[in-house]
């Protein structure tokens, strides 16, 4: 029997998918040069993301507050608070991850924070074996190199946002796939999880079973169904279980966004689905994308079904959501987004799939060799991205800091006897119950426009940010009146600090 051809020239994605036996073939794998320096860089990767976790302290975002808040309700053996003013949409899976911090007590919002780092070096990881399986090693580390450099990215893992240990999972399950086609239940469970973190992985999930069911026995069919429906099933039940709705995520995140207005028509969703996607891998990457991606059909389209399917499906729930109704925000495009870096990776690094010595991996060599000088050509005349995204990093950890210390003074514990605490608008309610510890009752937006969060807001601790940008980013909200962020006659300053201020009336002050 010959030894199989070097990955070098026929690539290693067809070595692995063709050796037989491939657990064992995996296991040899690392004495490839290839894998040895991909560990080392994983190894790396994770070291960086604690050294950035302890550079950059930052917080979570809105929603995965909401879930450490949604989780510790939940072990308290309370409803969780879905119903509250603005709340965002429910994620099952967020929920129980939240309920498993929230026993780490008051640090369990920055381990939010260092667990998602690590899943956005997962990611990475991810998206170099989906790329090494599919096309090259040198293609795979293309790519995950552009992951790991679109700042869009580590932004929201800094954030503790969902999307990226969801992304996370979808392009594992891809990955598995793509090495071991018809895999079955490992990816089916990853679709699930992953549909328990966004509905966009439902449409992923209904298209795996079709292609796991096409010659499969009608037992087979009947688990790969129960499979399927592990995400829509178990969503649905808990929005049942908690508001009495099984639809309730769906209606209340359509109400939300005509609220917030992020919704567009027809037409506009379609014409922003290009638009968001140069946004978020920036446009040298987006045009080398669409090069790369006409290159990968048109020379080796069995191999980048699986990428190709994976943009497909998250192009289609982008836009079918926002036909909708729902929100039409750029973080529904990240799955696309990754899968265009990927693209982008075929056009740069492609080369490596041609014969040696042709005049075709020359040529392709050079000319992708222009292209990343007129890339980087571009990139260099354009604002500076890495300070950008040192100051929004800076700027968001000292704000997330000064409210916490803030909330923690002793002027501000002693003032909670006087009554609620109220916040400018929805954007400040999460932060504020985590940090003091209480119920949806406890904290009201002064946006509100309900009668019983206006009575509450006349008494108690009002917080205010300080400051023109933080004032901006906290203090306003669509359909939100300036007058929020003025104290009400007979509140006194209690406390300040660089981005916030604590104000006091109580009811016996008149």
């Amino acid at each position: 029997m010959q030894a199989p051809p070097r990955a070098s020239s026929l690539e290693s994605a067809t070595v692995e998918r063709s050796a037989p036996g491939f657990p064992g073939f995996a296991r040899r794998a690392l004495t490839l040069p290839a894998d040895r320096l991909a560990l080392w860089a994983l190894v790396g990767l994770c070291i960086l993301a604690v050294v950035g976790f302890f550079t950059w302290v930052t917080y979570p975002n809105y929603d995965s507050y909401y879930s450490l808040l949604w989780g510790k309700e939940v072990l308290s053996l309370d409803k969780p608070s879905f119903e509250a003013y603005r709340a965002p949409t429910e994620h099952p899976l967020a929920i129980v991850f939240g309920a498993g911090l929230s026993l780490l007590g008051h640090d369990a919002d920055r381990v939010m924070v260092l667990i998602t780092l690590f899943a956005f070096v997962a990611l990475a990881a991810g998206t170099y074996r989906l790329g090494r399986l599919c096309f090259t090693p040198f293609v795979g580390a293309l790519a995950a190199l552009l992951v790991l450099t679109r700042f869009d990215f580590p932004s929201l893992a800094v954030r503790a946002y969902l999307d990226i240990p969801f992304m996370a999972m979808i392009v594992w399950a891809g990955a598995l796939e793509v090495a071991r086609p018809r895999r079955g239940t490992v990816v089916f469970l990853l679709l699930a999880a992953a549909g328990l973190m966004r509905p966009e992985a439902w449409i992923l999930s209904g298209v795996y079973f079709l292609w796991m069911s096409w010659d499969a026995s009608w037992a087979d069919r009947f688990r790969y169904a129960a499979l399927t429906a592990i995400g829509p099933v178990l969503w649905a039940a808990t929005d049942f279980v908690v508001t009495g709705d099984p639809l309730f995520s769906l209606t209340s995140t359509k109400d939300l966004a005509a609220e917030l207005q992020r919704t567009k028509t027809g037409g506009d969703v379609v014409s922003t689905l290009p638009l968001y996607l140069r946004a978020t891998v920036k446009t040298p990457v987006y045009f080398a994308g669409l090069l790369g991606l006409a290159i990968a059909i048109w020379k080796f389209p069995l191999r980048t079904i699986v990428p190709l399917v994976l943009f497909l499906a998250g192009a289609f729930t982008f836009v079918a959501t926002g036909v909708a109704g729902l929100s039409v925000i750029v973080r529904y495009l990240l799955v696309p987004s990754v899968m265009m870096t990927l693209f982008a990776a075929v056009a740069l690094g492609g080369w490596t799939m041609t014969p040696r010595g042709s005049r075709l991996r020359r040529a392709w060599a050079a000319g992708a060799a222009v292209i990343t000088v007129a890339g980087l050509a571009y990139t260099a005349i354009q604002p500076p991205s890495l300070e950008r995204f040192n100051n929004e990093l800076s700027f968001r950890g000292e704000q997330g800091r000064s409210l916490h210390r803030l909330l923690e003074t002793d002027a501000v514990g002693r003032a909670l006897r006087c009554g609620p605490v109220s916040v400018p608008t929805h954007k400040l309610i999460p932060d504020t119950r985590w940090v003091l510890d209480l119920g949806e009752s406890r904290v009201v937006a002064r946006s509100d426009p309900s009668a019983a969060s206006q009575r509450k807001a006349r008494y108690g601790v009002a917080i205010f940010p300080v400051g023109r940008t933080n004032i901006l980013r906290t203090g306003f909200a669509v359909n939100t009146d300036a007058i929020t962020q003025v104290p009400a006659p007979g509140f006194q300053r209690i406390a300040t600090d660089k981005y916030f201020a604590a104000y006091l009336r109580c009811p016996s002050d008149g």
